[in-house]
């Protein structure tokens, strides 16, 4: 049981590390300069995951991860043949994309994560060195020093897994930062006041609150839109946001969200906001969330 606790103890104090790591910030911000390259637009959209409303980036790397094991495994099993290589190169073709796409979605995270992420790409390029050192050596006709090599490299983005993990569950990277709003502002089918409506400046942004939740708010005439406030990206307060032709974008990460259904326009975010009905009576504003409860 203490070795159990010990080993636990240790990965933390591991990930606590790599998340303080100032060292880390440097080659970073280099990296993700050269990342912020890539044109806003519908490829890049796509590599974060908008058209299917997740990250793209684990769904990717199921192809690399799942061919390179198995090509372990083959490589204990007698007559497979040249299996186990065909199977590491499509690995390493799969892994381009997957690498895009995390790339992506690292560079619009905050430091900590960042740190974190910047280890887990290392062991990764680390990974797919050892693969491609593998299948040269595989067609050089050097079979134990491929199989050695094939295992060095699961080794390798084992532990780039378990950062990976880290940053999915721990740092919540890639989660849905609004997923808890309808848990907790209350009855969906009750109306809540946030103010009177000439309170409000026509097309400026403001922040309410419905009890501790936040609420993006913006006038347009008679009526009103609002949004849950902390964007499902990062939690970036969309209220500090610029607002323009029916659309709010996070002052954060620049994810861009539609006024109307909260639906995403560009991402990184990939999740859509929740969106409030609304009605004016006797001059104040009040909403109400649909399935809130």
């Amino acid at each position: 049981m203490y070795g159990k606790r010990h080993r636990m103890r240790l990965t933390t104090a591991i990930t606590t590390g790599l998340e303080q790591a100032t060292a880390l910030d440097r080659p970073a911000a280099r990296l993700r300069g050269l990342v912020e390259r890539v044109p806003q637009g519908r490829t890049r959209d796509a590599l974060h995951g908008v058209p299917i409303g997740h990250p793209l980036h684990p769904m990717l790397v199921q192809v690399p991860i799942g061919t390179w094991i198995s090509a372990s495994l083959l490589d204990v099993v007698p007559r497979t043949g040249i299996a186990s290589g065909v199977l590491i190169a499509v690995g390493l073709g799969a892994a381009v994309p997957a690498a895009a796409a995390g790339a992506l979605d690292w560079a619009q995270t905050h430091e900590q994560q960042q740190r974190v992420g910047l280890v887990h790409a290392t062991c990764n390029i680390v990974g797919v060195g050892l693969y491609s050192a593998s299948l040269i050596a595989r067609l050089r006709r050097r079979p134990l020093r491929g199989r050695a090599l094939a295992l060095a490299g699961l080794a390798t983005v084992s532990a780039g897994g378990l950062l990976g993990g880290h940053l999915a569950y721990r740092q919540a990277v890639g989660a849905n930062h609004t997923e808890d709003v309808a848990h907790v502002v209350g009855d969906g089918s009750r109306w809540h006041s946030v103010g009177l409506l000439s309170a409000f400046v026509e097309g400026r942004p403001a922040r309410r609150f419905l009890g501790e939740t936040p609420l993006l708010v913006v006038r347009d005439g008679q009526r009103a839109r609002v949004l849950a406030d902390r964007c499902s990206h990062l939690s970036g307060p969309l209220s500090e946001g610029e607002v323009a032709d029916g659309r709010v974008t996070c002052p954060w990460h620049g994810s861009v969200f539609a006024l109307d259904d909260g639906e995403v326009v560009h991402g990184p975010a990939t999740a859509p906001q929740p969106v409030f009905e609304t009605r004016v009576v006797h001059g104040e504003l009040q909403v109400r969330l649909p399935g809130a409860g």
